[in-house]
């Protein structure tokens, strides 16, 4: 019998996160719940912040759980939303809350830095997506404003980066949340500092990349005495959360597309190296940092936001759905025609998406919905319809055949969304794991362990361990 080794992760993200233990024992593991918090945006003065205070006393109060129950922990490792970052200063004290990625002080932003770098020579450079909060643009805000914690930082560090290192005292910067911030050279896999200084922004305060795995260090002694643990050690692992869903995606070959279904859909293929060209930029794909030095090569599409905001606007007026009985109301309405497009920038922040739908269709000239079962099926069709579109594309610049779509994340529970994108796609689509972001956490602090030897052998046992359900395209 081999030893038992336990890996505790936390998922942040941006509503709420939660703790996961996970017990490797013998060649198999499980995986438990064990904590859950709230987190959020807070508006101070005009600007708006994340409180990262609250969510570390969160994970103190976990530790302490931890420590009454006795469980021995081998590693901690933390993943977060991407693109966010906190400043530290010089004597170490950090320099108040980091700036959240819903600041409207970003607004007009890229436009500013595009008069000074072209946008195509910024894409090729950093092969990300522009998006107006990308952490280049926040930056460059910052600078514009002078922002007081940018000026007497010593160290930017990413919201996983800065959580380890207010569990440590130790402050590393992590490969996948780094790719995510516009500011990283994709094919060097270094910051760009020319390109940075050119902008103004000071680059003395960026640390070295690591790659996923990287011991940051263990417990400050102070934490393991108040929560009556060992000096646990701290694991950077894929720090941003779609990196650590993708880590959990159940592949035996590389032949594959993913969807990480949430709130948002993320969609795309995992190469070894960045695809960065004139159609990449064109189509807005973008390329981010993946485990083991791999690139995530995708698109952000609206996900099932639109379906949650429309069941929001049916709840204020009365009429509540489980998901089971959305899914069954879609069924009903199966033949309803009528499509939207759900990248349309009216659906981003409608103050109300029902309202939003009908006014599209009726400016595209289509049928509009006599019923929320007719709405659902407009949507549920919708979404499979561009995951085509997407997939498609993706085909054009995937160096293998795909020949199967990975759907992990929240999303993967939903049958009748699987299987009409089957049937849209014209191939299997393999449904599950829902917790792939903890798990992918967990599994990078057992290869970081040496209990796995690579990502395939994550994936293989994943795929022994986690129930999963293949959805074949029906005629």
């Amino acid at each position: 019998m081999g030893a038992v080794h336990r890996f505790l992760a936390f998922d942040c993200g941006a509503t709420s996160g939660r703790a996961v233990l996970a017990t490797f024992d013998s060649g198999t593991f499980s995986i438990e719940e064990v904590y859950r918090f709230p987190s959020g945006i807070i508006e101070a003065g005009g600007k708006y912040y994340w409180d990262i205070l609250s969510i570390y006393s969160h994970f103190l109060e976990c530790l302490k759980r931890i420590g009454r129950e006795g469980l021995q922990i081998d590693s901690i490792g933390i993943d977060t939303w991407g693109v966010d970052f906190g400043f530290v200063g010089e004597d170490g004290t950090l320099l108040g809350n980091p700036r959240a990625y819903r600041d409207p002080y970003t607004e007009g932003i890229p436009e500013e830095v595009f008069r000074i770098i072209p946008r195509e020579e910024l894409y090729g450079s950093n092969g990300i997506q522009i998006m107006n909060f990308n952490s280049v643009f926040q930056l460059y805000a910052q600078v514009k404003e002078g922002f007081t914690p940018l000026k007497y930082a010593k160290h930017i560090l990413f919201i996983p980066d800065l959580l380890s290192y207010l569990l440590t005292g130790n402050a590393v910067c992590e490969y996948t949340d780094a790719s995510t911030s516009g500011m990283m050279d994709q094919r060097r896999r270094e910051f760009d500092r020319e390109l940075l200084k050119r902008l103004g922004i000071p680059t003395d305060v960026l640390l070295p990349i690591t790659q996923s795995g990287t011991r940051v260090g263990v417990l400050r002694k102070e934490i393991s005495e108040q929560c009556g643990i060992p000096q646990i050690p701290v694991i950077a692992v894929a720090g941003h959360d779609t990196a650590s869903a993708v880590a959990a995606v159940p592949a035996d070959n590389p032949n594959f597309a993913y969807l990480s279904s949430g709130t948002w859909s993320l969609m795309g293929i995992e190469v070894d190296s960045p695809i960065m060209n004139e159609e990449s930029a064109r189509l807005n794909f973008t390329n981010e940092g993946g485990i083991e030095g791999t690139t995530r090569f995708l698109k952000n599409i609206t996900g099932m936001w639109i379906l949650e905001q429309s069941r929001k606007v049916w709840a204020d007026e009365g009429r509540t759905y489980t998901y089971s009985e959305l899914e069954e109301m879609a069924r009903s309405e199966r033949a309803f025609p009528s499509r939207i497009n759900p990248d349309d920038p009216s659906f981003a922040a409608p103050s109300n998406m029902v309202r939003s739908i009908v006014e599209f269709l009726k400016k595209s000239g289509q049928r509009v919905p006599e019923s929320d079962a007719q709405f659902v099926s407009c949507i549920y069709h919708s979404l499979t319809e561009r995951y085509k579109e997407v997939v498609d594309m993706l085909g054009q610049f995937a160096p293998f055949p795909i020949e199967k779509l990975h759907v992990i994340g929240g999303g993967s529970a939903n049958d009748t969304m699987s299987q009409w994108t089957a049937n849209a796609l014209g191939i299997p689509v393999v449904a599950g794991p829902v917790e792939a972001t903890a798990i992918g956490n967990l599994m990078v602090q057992a290869k970081a362990m040496s209990l796995v030897k690579d990502r395939w052998e994550m994936r293989r046992l994943i795929a022994e361990q986690v129930k999963v359900k293949t959805f074949k395209p029906e005629h």
